[in-house]
């Protein structure tokens, strides 16, 4: 009767919408990396401090992780910037916003990377920063004193905060990172990569934006996110796949279409 050809109907509708391939979440896009003070999942934060202030719409950092990041020996890694005298502002506010980035950035997804270490089990790598940004942080810091290339080991942590590791000599920045490459790629292991890309060009990630216009790093995330696929996809063999997915719209309609008659015709 109708009754039950409604109800077929419905089964049929609620088949094909199982079947219909549905998008998976997209795992490179608006994601927190598993490290040590990241969310599991980015979101509004109300509060965010300062430098960091420009995430707050939607953070991986907690305020107080924003908090933190503005000491000058924070309780985030126990890190201090003053190892070789006193950091000046100019040079150290560089730094606070590369905090700010890392931990606060929900755009790092296309370069998060697998580590095995004892804090985190998630880091980023090559995070391609945009030239200006890059280049401001080196002239601003190419005076101020350091005495190692990569800031990530090696440090002497015998006293719980890191020192310069024995027979090391405190050089200015501009000795040990002679460009501004150096210094952006080598200090933290290659987290980052220089690039001539521009700020705005939606080819680069920006440290530095200003929130009003909204977060540039969004368009730059699904950039790559899509880069990185084609190229994978490119990798594997294309045709297997295709067939794959014929089949997959295939057999429903195959298996539903008999159905789907009996249905109209009894109706």
């Amino acid at each position: 009767g109708p009754a039950a050809g409604m109800g077929a109907g419905q089964a049929l509708l609620v088949l094909l919408a199982a079947s219909a391939v549905m998008p998976a979440k997209d795992s490179l896009l608006n994601v927190c990396m598993d490290a040590k003070h990241h969310k599991t999942k980015p979101g509004p934060e109300g509060k965010l401090h300062e430098q960091c202030a420009p995430w707050k719409d939607n953070a991986c950092c907690t305020a107080n992780t924003s908090l933190e990041a503005h000491k000058d020996q924070s309780n985030l890694y126990n890190f201090n910037w003053n190892h070789c005298g006193v950091m000046p502002p100019k040079c150290k506010r560089h730094f606070i916003q590369d905090t700010c980035l890392y931990e606060c950035s929900p755009n790092l997804g296309p370069w998060i990377d697998q580590v095995d270490s004892s804090w985190r089990r998630e880091r980023i790598l090559h995070v391609p920063l945009c030239k200006e940004d890059c280049e401001e942080w080196w002239e601003d810091c190419k005076d101020c004193m350091t005495c190692k290339e990569n800031w990530h080991k090696g440090w002497n942590w015998a006293t719980g905060t890191n020192r310069c590791p024995w027979g090391s000599m405190c050089r200015p920045f501009s000795q040990v990172f002679p460009r501004p490459k150096d210094l952006c790629e080598k200090i933290w292991s290659n987290s980052y990569k220089y690039t001539m890309e521009h700020r705005g060009s939606g080819r680069c990630i920006q440290m530095w934006f200003d929130p009003a216009q909204g977060n540039p790093n969004v368009v730059v995330a699904k950039y790559y996110a899509w880069k990185k696929r084609s190229s994978q996809a490119q990798m594997e063999d294309v045709t297997p796949d295709a067939d794959k997915a014929t089949c997959a719209l295939a057999w429903p309609v195959l298996v539903l279409l008999p159905l789907a008659l009996v249905v109209v015709l009894e109706g």
